[in-house]
């Protein structure tokens, strides 16, 4: 029986969308987070002075650079768990459901 309603899942075409919209977005957020972060990395290595610019007191342009990219990955993660959330799990109850059938 389960082997059956894993081969009815699979054979769905709402699964083929799912698996292709899911891996599509989890790229386009990874290649947005890599740019980000090794965008920072070349800086460093190529031109440390920039990130040694002072903005206020002690303060210099690395330390709200290093913290945009942490806040980033919170948020790039917490917009793929919204989507996640609503439209993929929505996609994936309707997959069961007609699964089942």
């Amino acid at each position: 029986m389960q082997q059956e309603l894993t081969r009815r899942i699979r054979n769905n075409p709402k699964f083929a969308e799912l698996t292709q919209k899911r891996t599509k977005f989890g790229w386009q957020l990874s290649i947005l987070m890599l740019a980000i972060y090794y965008g920072f990395i070349l800086v460093v290595a190529f031109a440390p002075s920039v990130l040694g610019i002072p903005i206020y007191g002690v303060i210099t342009l690395g330390i709200p650079a290093g913290l945009f990219i942490i806040v980033t990955a919170f948020v790039l993660t917490g917009i793929y768990v919204r989507r996640a959330n609503s439209e993929y799990d929505e996609l994936n109850r309707q997959i069961i459901e007609e699964a089942r059938r």
